[in-house]
């Protein structure tokens, strides 16, 4: 069985982050991501707020450049969906479709994902006009109207960049304020190809080979109407990828790792980093630094085990 002195389950911002420092610390160090290097950055469309990059940046470039830069340090990436994780006398056994590997110490970096609107026609028509990802299917809509469900950062920008591509949007959020910073909600304003839905809830996605609309209730007074779109766009939350190593940690109640300041778990040798770790802020910056934490911390753990 092949064993690393640290695994890293996660190639986004915080699990090449950590793969950069255990690099830097001659760490035997290996990243496994399930999809592309970078994780959900590689479906971000501009970044405006990371230090360094006074132009905006696409996610797509920067997954790139951070990705570039762990291979360059010499820690392998590999492309693998991890299955199973036990905790065993000499570290921690992960079982892959591959086979399993031993680490020593372990950097759960797995992120999050988006949380399903939970109404009929949604599952049914996922992949068929119902999404979570404009950046990879809002190309497919050109010239047509859509809906974006949501009242967040991540519902208002992906509606602005959709605007690219369709004649209109519809921005579909059930209270009668949007919960997204100020400039966000700015730009929404700004843009004529964007009507804002507030109070309405969508009950309903409504079609049978594709989408053709969504049924929506008004909160206020329980009006229900038809509005006719071709594409649904949800972004009502995310959720933790933390159920592989939920015997292993503490989770809170939405399911987040609990970690201390040094991104450790209670299992020592576990620790946690970026998203999938409770915590008040979930950006690129952040998740790069709990990744410097976090490597830094197990190169730590390492050398007085080894003591």
């Amino acid at each position: 069985m092949t064993a690393y002195d640290l695994v890293i389950v996660g190639g986004g911002p915080a699990g090449l982050t950590a793969g950069i420092y255990a690099a830097r610390a001659k760490i035997q160090t290996l990243i496994i991501e399930r999809a592309l290097a970078g994780g959900k950055l590689t479906s971000v469309d501009l970044i405006e707020n990371y230090p360094g990059f006074p132009e905006p940046i696409t996610g797509g470039e920067l997954s790139l450049r951070m990705a570039e830069q762990v291979k360059r340090l010499g820690v392998p990436i590999k492309n693998a969906d991890v299955a199973g994780v036990q905790l065993q006398e000499k570290g921690f056994e992960l079982r892959m479709r591959g086979g399993e590997m031993m680490a020593r110490a372990l950097i759960w970096a797995t992120g999050s994902g988006p949380s399903p609107l939970g109404v009929p026609g949604e599952d049914r028509l996922r992949g068929k006009g119902v999404s979570y990802c404009a950046i990879c299917d809002g190309f497919f809509f050109r010239d047509q109207e859509v809906a974006v469900v949501g009242g967040g950062d991540s519902a208002l920008q992906e509606a602005i960049y959709l605007t690219r591509f369709v004649q209109k949007v519809y921005l579909i959020h059930h209270r009668d304020r949007f919960r997204a910073t100020p400039i966000l909600q700015e730009q929404v304003e700004d843009n004529p190809k964007i009507e804002k839905i507030l109070n309405s809830e969508v009950k309903e996605i409504k079609g049978v080979q594709e989408v053709t609309g969504v049924e929506l209730e008004e909160v206020t007074t329980g009006q229900h109407r038809f509005l006719p779109v071709k594409g649904v766009f949800i972004y009502v939350g995310v959720k933790p990828a933390s159920q592989l190593v939920r015997d292993l940690v503490d989770l809170d109640r939405h399911g987040y790792i609990a970690t201390d300041e040094r991104m450790a778990t209670r299992t020592p040798g576990l620790f946690a980093a970026g998203d999938v770790r409770q915590k008040s802020l979930r950006q690129i910056v952040t998740a790069v630094a709990d990744g410097a934490i976090a490597a830094m911390s197990a190169e730590r753990y390492l050398r007085e085990k080894k003591l």
